[in-house]
């Protein structure tokens, strides 16, 4: 288990953490939430040791392996498969003594240790994680020093998950990524066998992958069982009967003052009067919920309306240089009205689209109409680092709106968040979601007839991205959206298009049916004959197999599924009464009761062993029938 215990930690004497205290059961998979600034990142670094806490401690058990994703790019002339390998320490050392090792004794711990820990199949291994993070065949064999920063990070991502430490620490891990790598992480992470605490703000993410939610909220730590959906149900039901309490409270104060009023002045009530104000001065106000605002986000409306299609497409190719196109055969039209989310890897050119679409980015060859008539407002990400570092919110907007009065100016800055405080602050000093926000302004200031916006989420906590998809949402042109946030994507976007083979179509399925296609693909599995031969025929019988093959394993997929949604109960369950039983006052305010949650943990524990060998035989039984 994972303690922390007391933990007190200031920078320039802010306090980031006030006595925290959270525990976090082993095996367990915890979401790590709280607005930004509230001290996620320092929480990890705080955990591996980096830095040390002014008061307090981390601990965990001394034989636990501890995985986390340093800043630091992996580079150099290796090639990416190999670089993985070498992260595993103990098979590179183990390999490179069996090579020169002559005792038979030590020759024969060499290879029944490189048995126990599956090194021969690590190559395989490293090659599948590599290929679900979105490197193909031919990238796992090109070296560090060849990709990106960008590219690079999921390397190391790569590296950490390869390592399959006890403890896995991941901090925004899906802002390296695109939506596939997105997904096949968040598949990856569900099947995870060992304790993962993860720093993210991807509800989707946090809903499918975690069994606990830790909210990080003023120094303080608090655990909510469930993913991120059932953190919020319970925080406001929590509220709610805190403002009940609170209430009452105040109700009660109020009549034992009155009491205390009216009888301190006789003195055959003094006696109970003056018990009254004792009463009273023991009576310990409950605090109010002070929540964070959430700025909205504002998207103006266009000043003039333009007629559909906004943007007409016919026969376009797209690239950056004559002869070396990237997308091909574009025959497309946007609408007024069109809200379109672009699927596909990185690297297929959803960007090189988007610019297109844009007018950022002449076609090599056809036609793209209406791009000189529009407003476009277009966010990427790269844009950010393009922000003038000494420039303040206040010069954008005075190089905006030079007319305007001080007033108009204050309350354009207002809208966007920047307040007295920091609409003076010069951008190299503003976090990442404020230069997000100024960015959005900036995008946006001119009311566009069309929005594109390639990863407008990296820098925005949960409650901020809720709050970009009401604007969207209420915005009254179109929308071109680049994400790999899914439920940004599903909560905004209407139409999907797929960039993929080179060239960009309309996608036909849903979010979970494309999920289904890139697990299967970043999974290794063939694909269906595209072309030759009898393809129907084919297909026909496939699909005769299919039925054939999915009729004898039903019941034991069934078998698997039963044991799954009792292993995902109980594990609901001992994460509820782990939470209970972290209360260190319980013991003291109720050892009954706190004696009864211990003895209801251990039957719940036993019952989670034994749906887990369940799950294990029945699985087992599936492969072997499925082979």
């Amino acid at each position: 288990m994972l303690h922390i215990n007391e933990l007190t930690y200031r920078i320039e004497g802010r306090p980031i953490f006030e006595r925290a205290t959270a525990g976090i059961p082993a095996g367990h998979k915890v979401g790590l939430v709280g607005r930004n600034g509230a001290g996620k990142t320092t929480l990890l670094r705080l955990i591996t040791g980096e830095i040390a806490p002014d008061d307090g401690a981390v601990s965990w058990p001394k034989s636990t392996r501890l995985g986390y994703v340093t800043q630091e790019a992996p580079g150099g002339d290796v090639s990416q498969i190999d670089w993985i390998l070498q992260a595993d320490t103990e098979r590179a050392n183990l390999l490179a003594e069996a090579e020169t090792a002559t005792d038979p004794g030590r020759i024969a711990d060499i290879q029944i240790r490189l048995t126990d820990i599956d090194a021969h199949s690590a190559p395989a291994r490293a090659a599948r994680i590599l290929s679900g993070l979105g490197f193909d065949d031919a990238a796992q064999k090109r070296t560090c020093r060849e990709f990106s920063g960008g590219w690079r990070m999921r390397l190391a991502l790569g590296a950490v998950l390869f390592m399959e430490p006890e403890l896995l620490l991941l901090d925004e891990p899906t802002n390296y990524l695109d939506l596939e790598g997105t997904m096949w992480l968040e598949n990856y992470l569900t099947t995870y066998p060992h304790t993962v605490l993860i720093v993210s703000h991807d509800r989707d993410l946090l809903n499918r992958c975690v069994q606990a939610i830790l909210h990080l909220d003023r120094g303080k730590l608090a655990l909510y069982a469930g993913g991120y959906d059932d953190f919020e149900e319970a925080r406001r039901e929590k509220q709610r009967l805190e403002g009940k309490l609170r209430k009452k409270q105040e109700d009660e104060r109020a009549h034992i003052q009155s009491f205390i009023d009216r009888f301190k002045a006789k003195a055959s009530k003094a006696k109970q009067a003056q018990s009254r104000v004792k009463a009273l001065a023991r009576m310990k106000p409950i605090a109010e919920q002070a929540e964070d605002r959430v700025i909205p986000f504002n998207f103006p409306k266009a000043a003039k309306e333009i007629a559909s299609p906004l943007i007409r497409i016919e026969g376009a190719v797209a690239g950056y240089e004559p002869g070396k196109p990237i997308l091909r055969n574009l025959d497309l039209r946007i609408d007024h009205d069109d809200r379109i989310a672009l699927l596909g890897q990185n690297g297929n050119g959803k960007s090189t689209f988007a610019k297109l679409v844009a007018g950022k980015l002449e076609p090599l060859a056809g036609s793209v109409f209406g791009t000189k008539k529009i407003e476009v407002g277009y966010f990427a990400q790269h844009q950010l680092d393009e922000v003038s570092s000494s420039m303040t919110p206040y010069d954008y907007i005075v190089e905006l709106m030079p007319e305007a009065t001080e007033a108009q100016k204050r309350a354009k800055l207002g809208q966007y968040g920047f307040g007295a405080q920091k609409l003076l602050t010069k951008a190299d000093d503003l976090s990442g979601g404020e230069k997000a926000r100024l960015l959005f302004m900036l995008t946006a200031f001119r009311g566009p007839h069309l929005l594109i916006l390639d990863e407008p989420t990296n820098h925005l906590d949960v409650d901020s991205r809720e709050a970009l998809i009401h604007a969207l949402n209420d915005f009254e042109g179109a929308v071109i959206l680049i994400s790999h946030d899914r439920h940004l994507v599903e909560a905004s976007a209407e139409r999907l298009w797929i960039v993929r083979d080179g060239t960009v179509k309309d996608y036909d399925g849903d979010m979970d049916s494309y999920r289904e296609l890139m697990l299967s693909e970043r999974g290794g599995k063939t694909k269906a004959k595209a072309n030759g031969g009898d393809a129907k025929a084919d297909k026909a019988e496939q699909r005769r197999t299919a039925a054939g093959r999915r009729s004898e394993l039903a019941p034991l997929k069934k078998a698997i599924q039963a044991a799954e949604k009792q292993i995902a109960q109980y594990t609901k369950d001992l994460a509820a009464l782990d939470a209970q039983l972290g209360d260190s006052g319980l013991y003291k305010r109720d050892p009954g009761r706190a004696q009864k949650l211990s003895i209801e943990r251990g039957m719940i524990a036993k019952l989670l062993s034994g749906a887990e060998e369940i799950w294990l035989k029945a699985t087992d039984d599936y492969e072997r029938a499925a082979a």
